[in-house]
């Protein structure tokens, strides 16, 4: 009962943040970055960019487009995801609705790329450790990183330069070159805040149910499992289980955890570099070893 008691609250409490880091970033967008057409990246940024041609609010482009992104990070990580990335996009989206009739801050490019820069690093990055998302580029980036050689934070930056570059066609160098400078700033508050969303992470997962546990990670996340056994001076018998994710499957990991085996025991560590392709999808093992993962053997 008390365990149902705190995940309640933890639940709770995690709306409240996704709440508080919409608001707070659309509060950036609206009053800091796009009175000045200083661009963010990712699908906001296309929705800037259109807006300023067609004078479609930002807040409409925003939900619209991302619809097809947030179905691909559905089908990558789960109903949890799906939840809390539409509450945080439909929060988002009126948040930059109502902020839209706000006066700009400030009219100065440097002060508004600082310190736009710095408070929407602070809501994506709270958006992001609560399980949520306000641009469904990280998902997309996570599915073409599993298929190919590139990393999440790879993509990411790739699809930026990409806008940043139209950006500077249609509305000169230099607002190209300041979106780009509010990027890195975002970036570099959003990894304070949330650790990063593209950071390698490894996961140690001590549990009694380590197989089941393992085929669920498998199943939900892509993600392949090393299993050794292990015993607890009090406890007894255990696996100890070892996996390799990226800093946004972190939460969906914790939800596995919670509905498989509340006791078990998990330990996030950084890891600073990646050899081999652990991270990667397991899509390329062969029919007959997967079939061996399904069945346990």
């Amino acid at each position: 009962m008390l365990k149902v008691k705190a995940r309640r609250t933890r639940n709770v409490l995690s709306y409240i943040m996704l709440t508080f880091g919409a608001i707070l970033a659309a509060f950036a967008l609206e009053t800091f970055l796009i009175p000045n057409t200083i661009l963010d990246g990712g699908v906001t940024g296309i929705s800037i960019i259109i807006s300023k041609l067609s004078e479609i609010p930002v807040s409409v482009l925003v939900l619209v487009l991302n619809i097809p992104f947030i179905y691909i990070g559905y089908k990558n990580l789960g109903k949890g995801f799906l939840f809390r990335a539409l509450y945080s996009m439909i929060l988002f989206s009126f948040a930059l609705s109502f902020f839209r009739y706000f006066e700009p801050i400030t009219e100065k490019m440097l002060l508004a790329t600082v310190f736009g820069g710095i408070l929407l690093g602070i809501g994506v990055g709270m958006v992001i450790h609560f399980g949520g998302c306000v641009d469904g580029t990280e998902s997309v980036a996570l599915v073409i990183s599993k298929k190919t050689s590139l990393s999440v934070g790879q993509v990411v930056l790739l699809f930026n330069f990409v806008i940043y570059a139209i950006a500077g066609m249609i509305f000169g160098l230099d607002r190209a070159m300041y979106s780009l400078l509010t990027y890195f700033i975002t970036f570099k508050v959003v990894d304070l805040v949330s650790d990063g969303f593209e950071q390698v992470k490894a996961a140690l997962i001590v549990t009694e149910k380590g197989t089941d546990m393992a085929k669920e990670i498998y199943r939900r996340l892509g993600r392949t499992v090393t299993t050794i056994r292990g015993k607890g001076l009090i406890s007894g018998d255990k696996e100890v289980m070892y996996c390799v994710l990226t800093r946004i499957e972190i939460y969906e990991l914790r939800r596995i955890a919670e509905e498989m085996d509340e006791s078990a025991f998990i330990t996030i560590l950084d890891v600073s570099d990646i050899i081999g392709q652990h991270i990667k999808s397991t899509q390329h093992i062969g029919s007959r070893k997967l079939r061996g993962i399904k069945e346990g053997r």
